[in-house]
């Protein structure tokens, strides 16, 4: 039998829809990591931060060789806290404090992470975020009544393995709606 909850959307993607015009969120991938009563919480994933990796960030690690850090880029996850880090990362990888999202993802803000990630020793994919999107109470679900984003399943090959550029076209591929076909203004009856 069906819960309330499983009517939520962790674990799920926001695809932005053509006809969301705002500067931040166009053509936007969101990964949804907590979603219910009390509002959402997610990051986008196709939004890399151009010219900035990791080795950026590295002066405050104990790492005495940063050429693995230019292969970390990081992403703006969202305007909200766009200086707060966080890794969203493959669930094979567990400290204390990791957010278990599902059996796949789980997340992380811990700087043990990172510096685990830099020797080879963290969790086998991950994308590290600045910032996050946040949803107060039933806002997401008013954005999702005036269409403003399609919702459709999360895959970790397009997570962490898609070409960014790539990711809003192959996201909305896996909808499965023809955008051809759709009209910019709809209405709900």
């Amino acid at each position: 039998m069906a819960t309330q909850n499983d009517k939520f959307l962790r674990g799920k993607i926001l695809v932005a829809m053509p006809k969301l015009d705002d500067d931040c969120f166009r053509q936007s991938v969101i990964y949804l990591c907590s979603h219910g009563k009390e509002g959402a919480m997610g990051f986008m994933i196709n939004k890399k931060l151009k010219d900035f990796s990791l080795s950026d960030l590295a002066v405050p690690f104990p790492v005495q060789n940063f050429s693995n850090l230019n292969q970390i880029y990081l992403y703006h996850g969202g305007p909200v806290e766009k200086i707060r880090g966080f890794i969203l990362h493959s669930a094979e990888y567990q400290k204390p404090d990791t957010y278990q999202v599902n059996t796949q993802i789980a997340l992380s803000s811990n700087l043990d992470v990172l510096t685990d990630i830099v020797y080879g020793i963290g969790p086998k994919e991950n994308l590290v975020a600045l910032g996050y999107c946040a949803w107060e109470p039933a806002q997401l679900e008013k954005e999702l009544m005036q269409n403003d984003w399609l919702v459709t399943d999360a895959s970790t090959d397009l997570l962490f393995h898609t070409n960014d550029e790539l990711k809003w076209e192959r996201a909305m591929d896996e909808t499965n709606i023809d955008l051809d076909r759709f009209l910019p203004c709809t209405g709900h009856a």
